[in-house]
């Protein structure tokens, strides 16, 4: 512990994300946010679906999350912010694309900036304005009626003015805000940590874990939750060597904090650092025979990798990655259930390896 020093003055770094996170619905049954693929759950909407990666996208920077929502179904493009409780609203006016697209038919070429009377889909339509209020519950907390110019009578795109019902009936997700909403798929990779961060839930994985760590676990969680992403660094990393001399490397409490590190690391823009992490996770609960954890490091390694941007150390950590998917997509478990994002990270390698072509020409 002698050789971590704490002394280092740095700027303090807070979590960001990009100003708007491309969203697109292509179906009934498929959607991608950020370039990642989205899956409903079994008896789950697929704009649902949507919401809940955008609400653990807010979770893990800790703020409102800006998306431009293309919905192929309604034929419409939808501005959107969704906050960390689940609450969301339009930001602005439903653009109309060129036609609705139906399954099967082809992705309409341009926009017209006519307001969209009455998307048919989740996405859709704006709110009535002159509706009842409906009385706000967790879910919408903050959220306000549609207001603004509509194409028709009582209809306007959501804005954050005023109070009664929340965005989410604009988007017309037929969820009463004073109701649970319908079960979700279990959160996996940096979700599921972004949310133990931020939860009020047990810091530590055994007993006598708690011990020693619950201490410097919440220390390290409240810097993340400040956006003091360096301090949290250090502190995870010293709590890491202090755990792995005191319980082993392989002990459940030393993976729980080494997930915690690569968050960690991929928060504070060391993608390289949190894909290697994760893989390693990854490797050493495969051995173990724990394919729901192996499944969801290899998730974590996924979205550190995406960040990686030199395409040489994109490629190198991408054989790994694949390698190891590909081994445990052959067993039986999560990761033999979706095999679209394989696909999706064996897309990308063709992709790197073209820019590492052309940059490897200039």
């Amino acid at each position: 512990m002698a050789g971590l020093s704490f002394e280092k003055k740095r700027a303090p770094r807070t979590v960001g994300y990009p100003a708007a996170v491309p969203v697109r619905v292509y179906g009934p049954e498929s959607a991608s946010v950020d370039g990642v693929p989205v899956v409903a759950a079994p008896g789950e909407e697929i704009q649902q679906a949507v919401l809940n990666r955008l609400q653990s996208l807010a979770i893990s920077v800790g703020a409102p999350i800006h998306a431009t929502v293309h919905d192929d179904l309604a034929g419409c493009v939808v501005p959107l912010e969704v906050s960390a409780d689940g609450s969301s609203r339009v930001t602005g006016e439903p653009v109309r694309l060129t036609a609705p697209r139906t399954p099967g038919t082809a992705t309409p070429a341009h926009t017209t900036p006519n307001p969209p009377q009455a998307p048919a889909d989740r996405f859709g339509p704006p709110p009535v304005m002159d509706a009842p209020p409906v009385t706000a519950g967790p879910r919408d907390a903050g959220a306000g009626p549609g207001t603004g110019p509509g194409t028709g009578p009582g209809t306007g795109p959501g804005t954050a003015s005023g109070a009664g019902a929340g965005a989410g009936a604009a988007l017309g997700l037929g969820l009463p805000f004073d109701e649970p909403a319908p079960a979700q798929t279990p959160a996996r990779g940096f979700d599921a940590v972004a949310e133990e961060v931020l939860g009020d839930g047990p810091l530590t994985e055994t007993a006598e874990g708690a011990e020693l760590l619950a201490e410097p676990l919440g220390r390290i969680n409240e810097a993340v939750r400040a956006g003091r992403v360096d301090a949290a660094a250090e502190l995870a990393e010293r709590t890491l060597a202090e755990a792995s001399a005191v319980f082993g490397p392989h002990h459940a409490e030393v993976l729980h904090v080494r997930e915690l590190s690569a968050y960690i690391a991929y928060l504070g823009d060391d993608p390289v650092r949190a894909c290697r992490l994760s893989l390693e996770l990854a490797g050493l609960r495969r051995q173990a025979r724990d394919g729901e954890a192996a499944y969801g490091n290899l998730q974590s390694a996924a979205t550190a990798w995406r960040a990686v941007r030199d395409p040489e150390e994109g490629l190198r950590l991408g054989r790994e990655l694949i390698g190891l998917w590909t081994e445990l997509a052959a067993e039986p478990g999560p990761a033999a259930d979706d095999p679209r994002p394989l696909e999706a990270a064996r897309a990308r390698m063709i992709r790197l390896t073209d820019r590492a072509a052309k940059a490897a020409q200039t």
